[in-house]
């Protein structure tokens, strides 16, 4: 109620000898109650002398908890007896501390700080929609209230991606080590790159003998190599129609983030060269030379708020980026979905073309729905029609990796959970063998 209208009601239950003899006591009630609403709505905080103020956490991993403290000076000359609701977008997962219902109290001239846990359900950037306060006079009878953004610049709570396949890193770089020939082990490494030259020891490979060096010497010289350093690796996000799948509680795209994440933090420590890029129909985000310590941070921050577009990726768009901003040879891994429609009207047109400057490795996770279908003996018609067609799904994946296997194309398929380490397994496979 505002305290024009509570004001006009007033005036009305003022001109009680016009009324007749029943009302009269309820006109009395009315104008009493009137008043006071309208003496305790002259008497509430104005907001005007309100100042808000926010403070806390930027980002945040999925799965984690931040807080954003909202800080509330009161600069007006009375008691600010407020009701506050910091509204958040839902997936925030915000929870103040101090709910809605609770009456703050701030003095005059004082300042109160009111914290917000927030657990977000998604990735992204999750921002601060709208803040409501509603001062309250001291009866509790009238309010002024006040809704809209606040008054300092918007918060947004940036969400980084979950990278649960973090835990797999010490192995995979423990197979490195053995590959790079620094760790003991039967053997010094495979490998192209030439490394050092030893005293010739019984179980050394004879072919590797230097036999210019050891006429120089009076012992037997073999050369040891280890794997290629400073190699190109490209890793392409598809975030097209196919990547909105989910495949249990996440998108496909999640799980192809957190495989790209693993894959990049074990080029960056094998000395690779490692470049990002996303797109479906456009070019979402690119990212060079991710492999360096700085670029780490602005690596997870450039792929937090990749979301799948509902449109058909342009891989003829994607193989043009490749061939024109990589050049030298490289290992071009794409991690999308092993759909033939979207790879063969798309991919495979291309594919000759891309296949013969760089080195092609498509890596994509699998939906649990097709294996249940499969593996469940049908107990109606229905259930036998769902089989047959994901067993015809599954013979058109088989085809399409015959396909890609004929432009010498590696296919790593297997369930989500699983992707991050096969993916970076066959990346190793690829460095111990100098393929890359």
């Amino acid at each position: 109620m505002t305290w024009r209208a509570a004001a006009l009601l007033a005036a009305g239950a003022l001109t009680l000898p016009a009324w007749p003899a029943p009302f009269v006591g309820v006109a009395v009630m009315t104008g009493v109650v009137l008043l006071l609403c309208a003496l305790d709505f002259g008497l509430a905080a104005p907001l005007r002398g309100l100042t808000v103020e926010r403070d806390g956490d930027r980002c945040v991993r999925l799965g984690e908890t931040a807080t954003v403290t909202l800080h509330l000076h009161n600069t007006s000359g009375r008691t600010l007896h407020a009701r506050i609701r910091d509204a958040w977008v839902p997936s925030a997962g915000a929870r103040p501390d101090v709910p809605p219902s609770r009456v703050v109290h701030v003095p005059p001239g004082d300042e109160t700080a009111l914290p917000s846990r927030l657990t977000p359900a998604r990735r992204g950037d999750r921002p601060a929609v709208a803040l409501t306060v509603r001062s309250l006079g001291p009866l509790g009878l009238a309010f002024r209230q006040r809704t809209g953004r606040p008054p300092t610049p918007p918060w947004t709570l940036r969400v980084l991606p979950r990278f649960d396949s973090r835990r797999h890193l010490p192995e995979k770089l423990s197979r490195l080590r053995v590959i790079d020939g620094t760790q003991v082990g039967q053997g010094r490494g495979a490998g192209t790159e030439f490394d050092t030259l030893h005293e010739y020891v019984p179980g050394d490979d004879v072919r590797s003998i230097d036999w210019r060096a050891s006429a120089r010497r009076a012992e037997v010289l073999v050369r040891t190599w280890r794997p290629e350093r400073d190699r190109r690796l490209v890793c392409v996000l598809d975030t097209g129609r196919t990547s909105a799948v989910r495949l249990g509680d996440e998108p496909r795209l999640d799980a192809s983030i957190d495989a790209a994440l693993l894959l990049t933090a074990l080029a960056a420590r094998a000395g690779d060269r490692v470049d990002v890029l996303a797109a479906d129909a456009v070019s979402r985000t690119s990212i060079i030379g991710a492999e360096r310590p700085a670029q780490w941070p602005r690596l997870a921050h450039a792929l937090a708020p990749l979301q799948p577009a509902l449109v058909e990726t342009d891989f003829q768009l994607i193989a043009g980026e490749l061939l024109r901003r990589h050049r030298p040879r490289s290992l071009v891994v794409l991690l999308t979905a092993l759909e033939p429609g979207a790879l063969g009207t798309g991919l495979l047109p291309v594919l000759p073309r891309l296949a013969a400057r760089h080195r092609v490795l498509v890596a994509t996770s699998q939906d649990p729905v097709l294996a249940a279908l499969t593996s469940t003996p049908p107990r109606r018609p229905r259930d036998a029609y769902d089989a047959a067609a994901a067993w015809r799904t599954l013979a058109e994946r088989d085809r399409l990796t015959a396909a890609l296997a004929r432009y010498d194309v590696a296919v790593v398929d297997v369930p989500a959970p699983r992707l991050a380490p096969a993916l970076a397994d066959a990346y190793l496979r690829l460095k111990s063998t100098g393929r890359l």
